[in-house]
């Protein structure tokens, strides 16, 4: 059964509606040729049927001139032996016939039969008898429509009125034409089936990858999605089978990240919601004892809402509207991020180098990844320790860090600390968050073009960094301001 992207209405195939509408367009073409050149040929035909009706009122006309009696060698002087001299010596073409008419009456013809004796046709002799003046007209005969010239001659010394009679007989004369169209027409239709062929083959070949598509298409399940179209040559099929592939990328990863989240969520809420259940069911009828239970599942439920919304930013991390672009000016962010971390906790907050420069990115989202390294310092440090928040420009990028003096982090964790539910153990106060925190700083820094890393610098503690492309919006960087001295909360 044809499908709806190979078949169209009534299951007619796209080569084949191709195919039709190329030859309904080529025989409409070839249609208009033939009709054309018949009407050019038959055009022509008439004017080379006047032409010789011209022509011979031409000729007639300069023989009665110095015509001469061809018995006695002396000028005419009687209407009929002019008009029998004149026949004598003038022998009509294929189809084409004289014959003269004297005092109303037939009298001679050209020595050849003709096709129709029009001569014997008495309405017709009487009706060019009638002419005084060269005439020109159309009659019919048993050979068909004839064009005819009646041209009248008279002679001085003869009252008696004569005319000759040129018949051209014109339907016998377009069977040429008629041939010549007909082989035209059986030419062109030899053209058409041949046209109609090379379509069929080149509409193959042209809709191939469209065949491919439709294929690849019908192949794909919501269990496999790994499937892509091989792009051959640059035309328009390969851009749409360029299209076909982009498309199904973006479906991989749509796929890709609801699996994830459902994962994720069902892995990260089954402990909340054990721990409810079992609280529900072991719970008593003692006051102190149910507010105790109410406060820790009212927690728990907080907690769960935290791990549901950082899954959601996750999951949208992945769509193209996940960020919102506009005007950033570097300084501005660094400075508010600090003072923004500063309410989290008693700590030695300071500002690192400041990059002044003005970049189009997230605002809102780098402000939000700031804010969740800050919080990531905080669990891992002490009232003593300092929390620095900088920005910098290398080259083409942007470096935006989060530098505490805690105990740093491990090189076992450095490599996956960025990966989902990954928690580290080092701190003085225990992490009690889901590990989703330092995954949504490095998808921010994903969907800027960046990347996110942990280094270790001299003097130990952690150093968190973004690293984005530098998208200049007004000015270019200028040398990064040094550091302000750290100021300890409260102090």
């Amino acid at each position: 059964m044809p499908t709806t992207t190979e078949a169209g209405t009534h299951g007619v195939s796209a080569r084949a509606r191709i195919v039709g509408w190329m030859l309904l367009l080529v025989a409409l073409a070839l249609a208009g040729s033939v009709f054309a050149t018949w009407s050019v040929l038959s055009a022509r035909l008439d004017d080379r049927i006047n032409e010789e009706l011209g022509h011979e009122a031409a000729k007639l006309r300069e023989y009665a001139r110095g015509g001469v009696d061809p018995a006695t060698g002396r000028p005419v002087r009687d209407v009929r032996t002019l008009l029998t001299a004149y026949l004598a010596q003038n022998l009509p073409d294929g189809h084409e016939s004289f014959f003269s008419v004297v005092g109303g009456r037939a009298d001679r013809r050209s020595p050849y039969p003709p096709p129709a004796r029009l001569d014997h046709d008495a309405a017709f002799v009487a009706r060019v008898a009638r002419s005084d003046r060269p005439a020109y007209g159309w009659a019919d005969s048993a050979a068909g429509r004839v064009r005819y010239a009646v041209l009248p001659v008279r002679v001085a010394a003869d009252p008696t009125r004569g005319a000759l009679v040129v018949v051209q007989f014109r339907d016998l004369q377009e069977d040429e034409v008629v041939e010549t169209t007909r082989v035209l027409g059986l030419t062109a239709f030899g053209a058409l089936a041949a046209a109609g062929l090379a379509g069929w083959l080149i509409a193959g070949r042209v809709l191939a990858p469209v065949r491919l598509v439709r294929q690849a298409a019908e192949r794909i399940s919501g269990s496999d999605l790994t499937r892509r179209l091989e792009v051959r040559g640059d035309d328009d099929v390969a851009a749409l089978a360029a299209t076909f592939n982009v498309m199904l990328d973006r479906l991989e990863a749509a796929f890709a990240t609801q699996r994830r989240f459902v994962d994720d969520a069902g892995h990260e809420l089954r402990t909340p919601l054990t721990v409810i259940r079992g609280h529900l069911e072991l719970m008593g009828d003692d006051p102190g004892e149910r507010a105790e239970t109410r406060e820790l599942l009212l927690d728990e439920l907080d907690r769960m809402s935290r791990i549901v919304e950082d899954l959601l930013v996750l999951a949208k991390a992945e769509r193209p509207d996940f960020l919102a672009p506009g005007d950033v000016d570097l300084a501005d962010l660094t400075v508010e991020a600090v003072a923004k971390a500063r309410g989290m906790a008693a700590r030695r907050w300071r500002v690192g180098g400041v990059a002044e420069v003005r970049m189009v990115a997230d605002r809102q989202r780098l402000t939000q990844a700031l804010m969740q390294l800050a919080a990531n310092a905080v669990r891992h440090t002490g009232e003593d320790d300092t929390i620095e928040i900088g920005s910098a420009v290398r080259g083409s990028m942007v470096v935006l860090s989060v530098r505490d003096t805690g105990p740093g982090v491990a090189e076992a964790d450095a490599a996956r600390i960025f990966d989902r539910f990954v928690r580290a153990d080092s701190g003085p106060r225990p992490t009690d968050g889901a590990g989703l925190g330092l995954a949504i700083v490095a998808s921010i820094a994903r969907a800027h073009g960046g990347r996110a890393a942990v280094e270790h610098p001299p003097g130990g503690g952690a150093r968190f960094v973004l690293e984005l492309p530098l998208r200049l919006d007004e000015s270019a960087a200028v040398p990064a301001v040094p550091a302000v001295p750290a100021v300890k909360e409260g102090a």
